[in-house]
């Protein structure tokens, strides 16, 4: 297939990068919930866990985003952010089938390295592969909290991404979230907004509770923000598909963007890209 042929190390990056996230979030929670772990010991309260927890995921989303491999992909790492830019028109069907093949791929292969590295540990209960699941206020709550963090992060990544001041920081806009979701949401269902990764981590730890809501509330919540963004700005006010586009890597999503600035400070599209 030519598309595969030609896109292949975009559906690679996508694979490694989401493969990359689960195993720096199995080491960083390991470390900081594992009851033997000495930070553990160190830090008794479980807010600051969650905070460390997020700030340390922030970072590794925000490296990813703006790394080689995230500037040249778009670093979605998620099955909901690549049907919301296909709904959007920005992804190509069969670009849009490779890359969450590869996301789901990515995200099971990155959680069996983590567990041949940590063993027992992420075995742990405490642990138990990092599986997302309603949380005591059960699955209803669950469902509301990640529709409403999608939502949020959908439509920050929409707002930022095709701001031609703001662009080049929506890695750090979405870090900061994730950063802020683990730390105040995870008690509800675990801050998953991602199937992909929800999915890596259900099948070692044979839990497949509430696994309905990380499949739904992601897709029906970004789905929800695109919808917003749309009916405020346009549908032409979304240029593209990548989170950080002010590189010189190739795209091979419909890209609109352009250097040009209009007067009201968005990109001007009466131009269009020629997509590879």
């Amino acid at each position: 297939m030519d598309t595969l042929r030609r896109h292949y190390p975009e559906y690679l990056m996508e694979a490694a990068g989401l493969g990359i996230f689960m195993i720096c979030a199995c080491v960083v929670t390991t470390l900081l919930e594992h009851p033997a772990s000495p930070l553990r010991q160190a830090i008794s309260d479980s807010l600051l866990r969650r905070f460390s927890i997020g700030v340390a995921m922030g970072l590794t989303a925000s490296t990813i985003v703006y790394s080689p491999w995230g500037k040249q992909s778009g670093a979605h790492l998620n099955p909901a952010f690549t049907l919301t830019f296909f709904r959007l028109g920005k992804v190509k069907s069969w670009d849009a089938f490779f890359y969450i093949l590869a996301q789901f791929i990515g995200g099971l292969i990155g959680l069996v390295l983590a567990a041949l590295i940590l063993k027992d540990a992420l075995a742990h209960p405490t642990i138990n592969y990092l599986v997302t699941k309603p949380g005591t206020s059960g699955e209803v709550v669950a469902f509301f909290a990640e529709l409403m963090l999608s939502f949020g992060m959908m439509l920050m990544v929409l707002f930022v991404s095709n701001s031609r001041k703001l662009n080049k920081y929506t890695g750090l806009f979405a870090g900061g979230l994730i950063a802020i979701y683990i730390t105040v949401e995870a008690p509800l269902s675990g801050m998953s907004m991602n199937p992909a990764r929800s999915l890596a981590s259900a099948i070692p730890a044979q839990v497949a509770t509430g696994l309905w809501i990380y499949f739904t509330a992601p897709l029906l919540g970004m789905f929800f923000a695109a919808e917003v963004y749309v009916r405020l700005m346009g549908k032409k006010a979304v240029k593209c598909a990548k989170l950080h586009h002010d590189n010189n890597f190739r795209c091979i999503f419909r890209c609109n963007y352009r250097r040009s600035v209009s007067v009201d400070g968005r990109w001007d599209l009466s131009d269009k890209l020629p997509s590879p």
